[in-house]
């Protein structure tokens, strides 16, 4: 009888410790670090969202204005290509002020325009990205000559997304959408419809195009045989240098596209439960298109930029004063020539004019 007593407290006493341990087990993990602070402090998650975009955002237009300054800087303007290059930059530049705009705003006229400026210029600079691949596949493939196309390729790079931006605007579908406005959870069709599903297939198309240029250029340039030809090798040259930086921009936005699709389509699935996670990875990689674009950019003039190459372009920059000036012939000198050894008479006329900077262009 006392044997069975003693058992019974025994087997009481277990199972009082683990029923303790269990209790205590969900209160260390409803109570951790990360569970009080997802459930106490929501607003801190909101100001680590916004401050992500807001940084990144900046990153972006910093690196569009140095683009933009390199390009003044080494004159990198004077072709089409180049001068598309120069637009997709400040595309990015506007959708890069976009980011960086304020707080995402309530329902509103303000929260319109901020879903309206974000969806035209992320078009924008899209469209940009898919005619310098077009522009660079005529010339190649098709050579076609395109120096023609640069104001129609200007009505599709600015007319197509204010098409697109419009849209939206005129459903009533902008509003709120996480960390900025844009079109709300409410018309996930909408976002697919306008935004990603254009955008994948179109960097599915660029994707195409580059390994038809990169095939054409390849079998061009081992069918070049023969004497050595210097109009033949620079030909050959310029076609490198050309293809080399422009074929990375569709990798650039497949890889700065994907969280935001990935978060995204979460929402789509569970719009009540969105993942801190996935929305930091989408504020921290959407408004990169700028940085991105100028990493880019710079592989291919980043060897000009050295301290001497920057030194040689500013004097070329700014101290380039050559006039034109007018012709004054109470400032005209007139000299004898010195002794010639040619047995006629030769006389010279230096023509001097203090109004005018004469700079040695060499021969």
């Amino acid at each position: 009888m006392t044997t069975d007593i003693v058992g019974d407290f025994k087997r009481n006493h277990v199972e009082q410790e683990k029923t303790l341990q269990i209790n205590w087990f969900r209160f260390a993990v409803h109570n951790s670090p990360q569970k009080t602070w997802m459930k106490i402090h929501p607003q801190n998650k909101s100001d680590v969202i916004l401050t992500v975009k807001r940084a990144t955002g900046a990153f972006s237009l910093v690196a569009c204005l140095f683009m933009l300054f390199v390009v003044w800087l080494l004159r990198r303007y004077s072709s089409l290509a180049q001068k598309m290059v120069v637009s997709l930059t400040v595309a990015a530049f506007f959708d890069s002020v976009a980011y960086v705009m304020g707080e995402s705003h309530p329902e509103g006229a303000l929260c319109d325009f901020q879903a309206w400026w974000l969806t035209y210029f992320d078009w924008s600079a899209l469209a940009w990205v898919c005619l310098i691949t077009l522009n660079l596949y005529l010339n190649l493939v098709r050579e076609i000559r395109t120096e023609h196309y640069e104001i129609p390729y200007h009505i599709v790079a600015w007319g197509i997304p204010l098409l697109m931006s419009i849209l939206p605007l005129m459903k009533g579908y902008y509003g709120p959408a996480g960390a900025w406005c844009w079109i709300t959870d409410d018309h996930v069709a909408w976002r697919f419809g306008i935004w990603y599903i254009p955008l994948f297939t179109l960097i599915f198309l660029m994707s195409c195009c580059y390994v038809r240029i990169i095939c054409v250029a390849n079998k061009r340039m081992q069918s070049w045989f023969g004497t050595f030809n210097p109009e033949r090798e620079r030909r050959k040259m310029s076609l490198v240098e050309e293809i080399r930086p422009l074929k990375w921009y569709p990798s650039v936005y497949l890889l700065v596209s994907i969280f935001p699709l990935l978060n995204r389509l979460h929402n789509a699935v569970y719009p009540e439960d969105p993942v801190f996670s996935l929305t930091l990875l989408h504020v921290l990689s959407a408004p990169l298109h700028g940085l991105a674009n100028a990493f880019v950019f710079s592989k291919d003039t980043w060897s000009q930029l050295s301290n001497t190459g920057i030194k040689l372009a500013l004097q070329s920059r700014l101290c380039d004063s050559t006039r034109i000036g007018e012709y004054h012939p109470a400032n005209v000198r007139y000299t004898v020539a010195l002794e010639s050894e040619s047995d006629d008479d030769d006389n010279n006329v230096l023509f001097y004019s203090p109004d005018m900077n004469l700079k040695d262009r060499g021969p």
